[in-house]
């Protein structure tokens, strides 16, 4: 009976132990829910910023590590908090933390900005300093092609000859002769000279040139050989006046005038009579100019296309010219 009394009288006190302690665990255990909450989403905010600043790291150096930014914001040294002191401290350090990492983010971002149109106003620059550098285009100049005329070798050389090199001589007009006003012996003497007069003009004026080359008077000679080489293109005589208007000035020292003709007659009548004797003296002619290759080339055109001229009628020319050039 007595336990039961004692029973009946504690309920009371349970329940207003209950009302007591009630509105204390609730305070308490909203307090510990916001705690965890403001706790939690600074920690997440504070890793995505940080993660977004290693990101942006790596991007503006791809090449690893040893070339990152040191971080602004140390750890704080670690302290004992005495018992019973608020957190209100800790979530404070962890919001500055955040705030100054946004900062830091914000600048790494405007550097990397700044950086981009420096880089471009550079290469701008250095794309203009390029091209006022670069020369101006030359203006196209035409070449002037000079047609060499070439003396074409026979189509089957003898065994005996070694094959041989094209003459290559650019024709000229042959200078004009302007002799010296000779002397009155030398008046005296050229007239002294019969000049033929038969019923062809054309042999007159040659077999005149040709007497005046066979007295030595070259320059005379020159002036009439041309007269005939002029007014008789076409005479059965020409091929002989063509060469021999190349001797009289082969003979009065002038190899390069000489050459002009000799060159001339043999290409403007390959079968004409002194054809061989024109290719002959071509060769003494580039002797005496001392072009080695060319002479070659003339002898050994001259005994290809004219074999039994060099056997026989200009043989001793032919071996007395071959003979003062060595050729390959």
């Amino acid at each position: 009976m007595t336990m039961m009394i004692s029973l009946r009288g504690s309920l009371p006190l349970v329940a207003l132990a209950m009302a007591l302690t009630g509105p204390v665990a609730a305070p308490v255990m909203a307090q510990t829910a916001a705690k965890t909450t403001t706790q939690v989403d600074p920690e997440m905010r504070l890793r995505r910023i940080e993660a977004e600043i290693r990101a942006m790291q790596r991007k503006v150096f791809p090449d690893g590590a040893g070339k990152t930014f040191v971080p602004e914001i140390a750890a704080g040294q670690t302290t004992t908090v005495p018992a019973g002191t608020p957190a209100a401290s800790a979530v404070t350090d962890l919001l500055a933390r955040t705030d100054a990492l946004e900062a830091q983010l914000t600048r790494l971002t405007a550097q990397i900005e700044e950086s981009q149109n420096r880089s471009a106003k550079l290469e701008e620059r250095l794309a203009k300093l390029e091209l006022a550098a670069a020369p101006p285009p030359a203006d196209p100049v035409e070449p002037v092609v000079t047609a060499p005329v070439a003396v074409t070798p026979a189509p089957k050389p003898v065994a005996t000859t070694p094959a041989p090199k094209p003459v290559v001589v650019t024709p000229a007009k042959p200078a004009a002769a302007k002799p010296a006003t000779p002397a009155a012996s030398r008046v005296a003497a050229v007239q002294a000279i019969e000049k033929p007069a038969t019923a062809d003009a054309g042999s007159d004026e040659y077999m005149y040139g040709f007497r005046l080359w066979e007295a030595k008077f070259y320059p005379e000679a020159q002036q009439q050989l041309q007269i005939f080489v002029d007014r008789h293109p076409k005479h059965k005589q020409i091929s002989h006046g063509r060469n021999l208007l190349g001797r009289a000035w082969l003979d009065d020292g002038k190899p390069g005038t000489a050459a002009q003709f000799f060159l001339q007659n043999y290409l403007a009548d390959k079968k004409g009579a002194r054809a061989p004797d024109s290719l002959l003296y071509l060769g003494v002619a580039m002797v005496k100019l001392k072009d080695t290759e060319k002479a070659c080339g003339a002898f050994a055109e001259l005994a290809a296309t004219y074999p039994d001229e060099v056997a026989g009628r200009i043989k001793n020319q032919y071996d007395s010219a071959r003979a003062s050039v060595k050729c390959k």
